[in-house]
């Protein structure tokens, strides 16, 4: 990524659409392994922990199609939603 970090969730997502991240991901366990996370954005709220967010921007291995997916993040996220972004795969070759 060139310039300065996106500062909020707006932001974040479209850098992400003008990347061609168009698709909308849900987060869920069904197929986080089809794809790899090419960006990560962490926000936290100015005061409130619980304010916490993560976009990501995605691609899908079979067919490189890309996606965003804006989730929770912190303490507050419930379990199975930490385990679904535990699992997802970090690409290596991207921000």
């Amino acid at each position: 990524m060139i310039g300065p970090a996106p500062d909020t969730v707006t932001e974040a997502v479209r850098f992400l659409n003008g990347e061609g991240y168009r698709d909308e991901l849900h987060l869920d366990a069904d197929g986080t392994t089809a794809v790899v996370v090419d960006y990560t954005f962490r926000f936290e709220g100015p005061t409130d922990p619980g304010d916490e967010a993560i976009v990501l921007g995605v691609h899908y291995r079979l067919d490189d199609r890309k996606a965003v997916l804006v989730a929770a993040f912190g303490p507050d996220v419930d379990s199975d939603s930490a385990d679904v972004l535990r699992s997802l795969v970090r690409s290596p070759a991207r921000g």
